[in-house]
């Protein structure tokens, strides 16, 4: 694989099939869950909520007020994303402790733990366990989220990296696309059922400490952080084959020369590094958009639609499948073309056309019942938009840092994702009460903005090393000062 050698570009070669099965093991009991988890709680809402009566009322012989009913709800379903903040702020921690394979593998503890507590809420009559099981799945996904793009990336080919790396989001969307299926009445959507389904979370954990222990641990992690060199070689052999590890060696052991003598930085550091400004800047402001794009306006606003669409009330849920498996195309056809396309535009391609979604939609639904044919333009513009709604943020958090500043990049990118979760799901019924159809128009500049800033700011990443972006970034001042060794390694004369 010559990135040199545009010839040798044309024909297509396939990832070695343990590469494949290590990414899919790390990520049944990574980010799977944290999308299952997201989408999961959904279905048996109102079973939950009646069960906290029924609770209350054998307790205290009361039924509970409706308005401390919602407080309650409120709190079992916030309770995932607090603990996905307290997940990624010890993710990044963790994987320099434990390495990423080691981390992934522990990480299944919370999850396990979760699945116990929910399952025996209803047996026990302990509404509590589910407040607590929701918070233990939480950090579950944190964790996941932060170590498992990390684990992909680094384990990846150069020529693979992104495709590799697309891995964590057509895991989400499938975890997504699951959970809304197993919550289907034909399956465990039932009043009877609520228990098992949310206590399912365990199955994917179960299966990642089965499968996980076979594949080998992050080269880049086993050389550069422990600096197990034989270990590094057999793990390379196993997952890029006898043949291609060779020029895999070489990158590595590039950026450990390079990176000799500096230690793992914490984000405090990473955040008063002046090299990294832009970097972490490109992270902050994608992961803060994944978030306040209107996505979540839009899966708000999708039961009115198919409403006003003459769908029946009991059928909404079959419609809000098709929604998830629309999710999980858009990842899969990201994570094929990204290596022949870039990053740079299927990010700006996506969020271009959701600033043209975010048009449409509030014209549709400003004119709702202006004709019969309104409706299923608004329909049609759900499903545009969540078409259009890619997933390369992840990717690049892994691309755009150094094996040194790239744990604490995630823990970073995390929180601020984990805290934009939280601010949309906070403030989000405001804005819809406060600007109604019009809060679209506040989508459409967060849009508008990612979209000139990458096309301005962010370089192309595709086939480049580790080290190569990192230069990109470097003032052109220091690119000059820059030396190349004998062996071509770029030397940074700037600080990490």
């Amino acid at each position: 694989m010559i990135r040199d050698d545009p010839l040798k570009q044309t024909y297509i070669k396939l990832p070695n099939k343990s590469l494949l099965l290590a990414a899919c093991a790390a990520c049944i009991g990574g980010t799977f869950q944290y999308g299952y988890n997201i989408s999961v709680i959904n279905a048996p809402t109102m079973y939950v909520q009646n069960f906290m009566n029924q609770t209350w009322r054998e307790r205290y012989q009361i039924d509970v007020s409706q308005e401390f009913l919602t407080l309650l709800w409120s709190t079992i379903v916030s309770m995932f994303t607090l603990g996905g903040f307290i997940g990624v702020t010890i993710g990044g921690t963790l994987s320099v402790k434990l390495g990423r394979k080691g981390t992934l593998l522990t990480n299944n503890v919370f999850a396990l733990v979760a699945a116990l507590l929910m399952g025996l809420s209803y047996p026990t009559g302990l509404f509590e366990l589910l407040i607590i099981g929701r918070l233990f799945t939480g950090i579950n996904a944190g964790i996941a989220i932060c170590v498992q793009p990390l684990y992909l990336g680094e384990i990846a080919p150069t020529a693979f990296r992104g495709a590799m790396g697309m891995g964590t989001s057509i895991f989400i969307t499938g975890g997504i696309l699951t959970g809304q299926v197993v919550g289907l009445k034909e399956i465990l959507g039932r009043e009877e059922y609520w228990p098992i389904l949310l206590a399912t979370t365990c199955i994917p954990a179960f299966l990642q400490l089965l499968i996980l222990p076979w594949f080998p641990e992050s080269p880049r992690y086993l050389l550069i952080d422990k600096g197990d060199t034989e270990g590094c070689k057999k793990a390379l052999k196993q997952l890029h084959g006898i043949a291609d590890c060779d020029a895999e060696w070489e990158d590595i052991e590039k950026e450990k020369n390079n990176l000799k003598g500096v230690k793992a930085k914490k984000p405090w550091e990473l955040l008063a590094d002046r090299s990294a400004r832009w970097q972490l800047l490109t992270i902050i402001l994608l992961n803060a958009a994944q978030q306040l794009n209107g996505i979540n306006a839009i899966y708000f606003y999708a039961d009115y639609i198919f409403k006003q669409a003459g769908i029946p009330n009991d059928k909404i849920s079959y419609v809000t499948v098709g929604t998830g498996a629309c999710e999980c195309i858009t990842a899969l056809t990201c994570g094929m073309l990204i290596e022949c396309l870039g990053r740079k535009v299927l990010i700006t391609g996506g969020y271009t056309l959701m600033s043209i979604c975010c048009i449409l939609f509030t014209l549709t639904l400003s004119f709702q019942d202006a004709s019969p044919v309104v409706p299923y333009l608004s329909m049609a513009c759900v499903f545009a938009f969540i078409l259009s709604f890619g997933g390369v943020t992840n990717i690049l958090t892994t691309e755009l840092f150094t094996q040194t500043t790239r744990p604490a990049a995630y823990m970073i990118a995390g929180s601020v994702n984990w805290f934009s979760f939280f601010f949309i799901g906070l403030v989000f019924p405001f804005i819809v009460i406060g600007l109604q159809q019009y809060c679209f128009l506040v989508f459409l500049a967060i849009c508008s903005l990612v979209v000139i800033y990458i096309f301005l700011v962010v370089p192309e990443t595709k086939n480049k090393t580790f080290l190569e972006i990192h230069n990109e970034f470097q003032p052109s001042s220091s690119r000059k000062a820059s030396s190349v060794d004998g062996a071509g390694t770029t030397l940074l004369s700037g600080p990490l």
